[in-house]
């Protein structure tokens, strides 16, 4: 009996354990543990409000987006139809098609209308590529060739200063990275997770020359954030509402800071509402125009479309349709990969992609713009996301009404 008793004690022991242990390394940074501990008990996309702090990107909500009436639609119901089905069926929040000069159709998923703020997870690198070309316009930041070490002095000395801003916008600076985990001690939750990113980003080293691998890498948007907080002396913030935001009809925005007064993540976690992203969209659409005030360069705007030798399918933080991969993958270092199951019907199809098959899909040739929030996952047995990328654009486009 008293041996039973001791193994009781034992088992009871390493049951705790784990459990004492997370007890003491809460202690050493009660924020970071605290989002361990709640992160697999949200929605990411749906739960804005578990995301603090938050800092607030004012906007000057303009007119309310046109509406097509039903008499006047440019799409067939039957392709809104199953356009809605597929949403549905992935778990989506929103998604809105604007075709033609108005809306055609929108749907929110229960609870959710044209109020509600989601999170859109890498969708925000998309916005970073419009920022930094403002900052080029207004001679903050002189050429997407200058060397990121002019405002990240802690590059200068070593192998770092060869990276541009160039390289950093098509993901190839060649900036090292940890291999996902789980772990708290690792990169990728700190950088997710943690209450000091700076010093983080900062401290990457690298592990190729830039230029010569595509590597969708989150620290390289990361990275555009201090630069351009550093070059304007301004908070990321001001920065967005004064340069973008402010000037495209679109209401007040929230960013993820990682502690009060900190940097906020540019990788991800630009919370805001889906007719805003229908109105970043538009901009592509108008060639960087928005009710004629040209808000950025022409030229500009066709930069961050065009693809690089080592990433044919990625502009400027923008991805681009053609031309056409079946598995679209995120470079070397990510195993998972995003379906294309055929080419789209357009050959200038541009987009945003966020975690969960979240989109903003641009069609120039077609005057559409599509916009998808909402959850999603990953097929481990086929090791890739849930999310198919052609099938939403192809049934639209096929749909439009022909006069």
């Amino acid at each position: 009996m008293r041996i039973l008793k001791w193994i009781g004690i034992g088992v009871a022991a390493l049951i705790a354990l784990p459990f004492v242990a997370f007890g003491v390394l809460y202690t050493t940074d009660s924020v970071f543990y605290g989002r361990i501990a709640t992160i697999f008990t949200i929605d990411p996309v749906k739960d804005v409000d578990w995301y603090e702090p938050l800092e607030r990107v004012p906007g000057i909500e303009g007119d309310s987006l046109p509406r097509a009436a039903v008499s006047t639609r440019t799409i067939s119901e039957e392709a809104w139809a199953s356009a809605r089905a597929y949403a549905e069926e992935t778990g989506s929040v929103a998604l809105l098609v604007w075709h033609k000069g108005a809306l055609q159709y929108e749907h929110y998923g229960e609870g959710f209308d044209r109020t509600s703020r989601t999170d859109p997870a890498s969708m925000h690198k998309s916005v970073m590529a419009l920022l930094v070309g403002a900052a080029i316009a207004d001679g903050t930041l002189p050429s997407v060739d200058e060397p990121v070490a002019t405002y990240l002095t802690e590059w200068a000395n070593d192998d770092r200063s060869k990276v541009t801003i160039k390289h950093v916008l098509q993901m190839s600076s060649g900036m090292y990275r940890d291999p996902f985990s789980p772990s708290p001690f690792g990169a990728t939750m700190k950088l997710n997770l943690g209450t000091e990113i700076t010093d983080m980003t900062l401290s990457q080293t690298v592990r190729k020359a830039p230029g010569q691998e595509f590597d969708y890498n989150n620290f390289n948007p990361q990275t555009l954030s201090i630069v351009l907080e550093r070059a304007t002396g301004q908070r990321y913030a001001q920065i967005l509402s004064e340069k973008l935001w402010s000037k495209i009809g679109t209401g007040d925005a929230y960013v993820w800071l990682d502690h009060e007064g900190g940097l906020p993540r540019t990788y991800c976690c630009l919370q805001a509402t889906a007719e805003d992203w229908v109105r970043i969209g538009l901009l592509h659409l108008n060639k960087g125009a928005v009710d004629g005030e040209q808000v950025l360069p022409v030229s500009w705007m066709e930069d961050v479309i065009t693809g690089s030798d080592v990433g044919p399918n990625y502009g400027y933080q923008t991805w681009l349709g053609s031309p056409y991969k079946a598995q679209r993958d995120y470079g070397p270092y990510v195993d998972a990969y995003v379906r294309h199951d055929e080419p789209y019907d357009a050959d200038d199809v541009i987009f945003f992609d966020g975690a969960g098959g979240q989109r903003v899909y641009i069609i120039p040739s077609q005057d559409m713009v599509i916009v998808r929030t909402g959850t999603g996952g990953i097929d481990f047995a086929a090791g890739s996301f849930v999310w198919e990328d052609s099938r939403i654009p192809n049934m639209l486009m096929r749909g439009i009404i022909q006069n």
